[in-house]
C-alpha cells in the first residue's frame, strides 16, 4: 500500500502511575444522533474512584459499564448493550477520555446513542475540558502489551505489540485504503498525547461515500446525517463545500475510531496498535483477543487484574 503521510507527535517519558482522574464539575451537551436522527441530551458527571467510564440511560435507569465485552454492534460505530439498554456512537467521546486521561466518568444520556455534534471528537474534547479534570484518588491502572495479538478478517489486521525498546505510552499507526479518489491510500502514525490529540485528531470528522447514503437511510442508519457532521466523498469530489479540515482529515478520523474503540479496554494501554483497514468490528475483535489468554498483557493494579480474569472467565 501506498504511504501518502507518516506524521509523528513526541510527549515525554510515561510517567509513572498517580492518582484516578475525574471531571471537576457537571456539564451538559446537547445535539442530534448520528443514526436516529433524534435530539439526545447528554450529561457528563463525575464518576466515584475506581467506577471507569459508566453510561446510564438516564430514560430507563439502566447503568453500562465502558468494555469491551458489552459491544453488540459495530455497523458504523460502536454499540455497547445489556438487556435493553444500549448506548451506541461512543467512539469519538471515548476517544477524549482517553487522551485527556480520565479513568472514571458518568455519562447519562436520554437515547439510545450520543449526540454526534460536528462528527469529530472535538467538541467532546471541548466539554471535557470545561468541565476540568482533577485528581480523586485511587491509583491509576495501565495495561502493558507484552506479546504481540493479531486479529485479521477480509484483508484488515489490527495487532498490539509490545513497546520498542525505550518506548512508552500508546503509539497508533494506521493504514487505509479506498476506492474513492478523494481518499486513496492513506497512512498516520501518532504517540497519544492531550496535546497532540486535540491538534491533530480531535478535529478529524466522521465520512461516508454519497452513494452509500441512501441505502444506509433505507437500513434505519445515517438518518441524522448531513453536511454538518460528516464528509460525503462522491468518488474525486468532497461535497462539503468548507472542504477538509486536513488534506488526510479520513486516516485521521480512523485513528480516532481505534483510539476510542480501545478505550474500551477499561485502562489505558501501553504498547503499540498497528492496523490496516481496520475498522470498528476488527478493533472489538482485537481487544477480545488481547484479553483472552493473560499472557498477552499485565496490569499495574491487581484490581483491574481481577477484572480481566473475571471477563476472561464469562
Amino acid at each position: 500500500m501506498a504511504v501518502l503521510k507518516d506524521r509523528y507527535s513526541f510527549t515525554p517519558a510515561e510517567p509513572a502511575p498517580g492518582a484516578r482522574r475525574t471531571i471537576r464539575a457537571e456539564i451538559c451537551g446537547v445535539g442530534r444522533g448520528l443514526h436516529s436522527g433524534r435530539d439526545v441530551t447528554m450529561v457528563l458527571k463525575p464518576g466515584a474512584v475506581g467506577s471507569g467510564v459508566v453510561f446510564c440511560r438516564a430514560d430507563l435507569g439502566i447503568d453500562l459499564p465502558a468494555k469491551f465485552n458489552l459491544v453488540t454492534d459495530t455497523r458504523l460505530c460502536t454499540l455497547i448493550a445489556e438487556g435493553e439498554a444500549r448506548v451506541g456512537t461512543i467512539e469519538h467521546l471515548m476517544a477524549a477520555v482517553m487522551a485527556v486521561g480520565i479513568d472514571d466518568l458518568r455519562v447519562e444520556v436520554d437515547a439510545a446513542e450520543l449526540p454526534i455534534f460536528d462528527g469529530s471528537a472535538a467538541p467532546f474534547l471541548f466539554l471535557l475540558e470545561a468541565a476540568g479534570v482533577v485528581e480523586h484518588g485511587g491509583l491509576r491502572e495501565r495495561i502493558e502489551i507484552l506479546r504481540t495479538v493479531r486479529v485479521e478478517q477480509n484483508g484488515a489486521f489490527a495487532e498490539l505489540r509490545p513497546h520498542r525498546e525505550g518506548g512508552a505510552g500508546f503509539e497508533v499507526s494506521l493504514q487505509i485504503e479506498f476506492a474513492a479518489k478523494a481518499i486513496g491510500a492513506q497512512s498516520y502514525h501518532f504517540l497519544l498525547s492531550e496535546e497532540g490529540f486535540a491538534e491533530e485528531i480531535a478535529p478529524a470528522r466522521t465520512f461516508a461515500m454519497r452513494a452509500e447514503i441512501e441505502a444506509l437511510r433505507a437500513a434505519g442508519l445515517a438518518r441524522g446525517g448531513s453536511l454538518a457532521n460528516a464528509i460525503v466523498v462522491d468518488n474525486e469530489a468532497i461535497v462539503n463545500p468548507e472542504g477538509l479540515r486536513f488534506e488526510d482529515e479520513f486516516v485521521r478520523h480512523k485513528l480516532l475510531d481505534v483510539i476510542g474503540d480501545l478505550a474500551l479496554a477499561g485502562a489505558p494501554i501501553s504498547g503499540r496498535f498497528v492496523g490496516c483497514k481496520t475498522g470498528h468490528g476488527l478493533n472489538n475483535l482485537l481487544l477480545r483477543a488481547l484479553f483472552a489468554d493473560q499472557a498477552n498483557y499485565r496490569v499495574t493494579n491487581g484490581s483491574l487484574a481481577a477484572q480481566a480474569r473475571q471477563l476472561t472467565a464469562a
